[in-house]
């Protein structure tokens, strides 16, 4: 994993990125993404996001952001067998070659629900309280307005992950003012400041906020 500034590559962290490696089906949509210019969470990130979802034995997830599948099957591979993720894009040809991911991965059809659209015109129809995760890896500058529609679709107990949050290491630099940085630091202050939240902070695949939503009462 390079340094933001220097280039140089940390063997600490090229080597817990490299921990598990990944199969051939998702290394094939992991170079479809390159080909159509999407960055696909990192395996380290892929690894975390299947942990939590077997923590939580989630049978509903919910991803904003689909790409070619990377992250989908990440998640699908730590659900349940009988678990259904529910994946936006506003893109339709990201939504087909996440198709085809899933199923080079062995996944029934049945497992996943693939939504054409803005997220935050499709994530107001989908059902409160209902969801076991909410994986957001899109559009930076929307990310408080994913939150407060994740905090409404999870159950207690759920758990809220954001992608990417450290801005290519931007977010630590107070001299970057950029939408993107900015929009990050507000998210982070966010997530860290409610109290219905306990949050955690990981550098892996350029930054992953995790936060568990409080057991003794459901976020409204």
């Amino acid at each position: 994993m390079p340094d933001t500034v220097t280039g140089a590559v940390d063997p600490t962290a090229a080597y817990t990125e490299g921990f598990l490696l990944e199969d051939p089906p998702l290394r094939a949509a992991r170079a479809r993404a390159e080909e159509v210019g999407i960055v696909p969470v990192a395996p380290g990130a892929g690894s975390i996001l299947r942990f939590l979802a077997a923590s939580v034995a989630a049978r509903t997830v919910v991803e904003i952001g689909t790409g070619t599948g990377v992250s989908g099957t990440w998640l699908l591979r730590g659900m349940r067998p009988d678990g259904t993720l529910t994946t936006i894009d506003v893109e339709a040809e990201h939504l087909r070659l996440a198709r085809r991911t899933y199923a080079d991965a062995g996944m029934a059809p049945n497992r996943s629900r693939l939504i054409t659209g803005r997220a935050l015109d499709v994530l107001p129809r989908l059902t409160d309280g209902a969801y076991d995760l909410v994986f957001c890896d899109a559009d930076r500058r929307e990310a408080t307005d994913y939150l407060n529609q994740a905090l409404r679709l999870l159950r207690a107990g759920g758990i809220v992950v954001f992608a990417d949050v450290l801005a290519g290491g931007r977010v630590a630099d107070p001299d970057a003012r950029d939408a993107e940085a900015i929009a990050a630091r507000e998210l982070a202050t966010a997530v860290r400041d409610d109290s219905r939240l306990t949050p955690m902070l990981l550098t892996t695949g350029n930054g992953l906020l995790v936060a568990v939503v409080a057991k003794s009462s459901p976020v409204g």
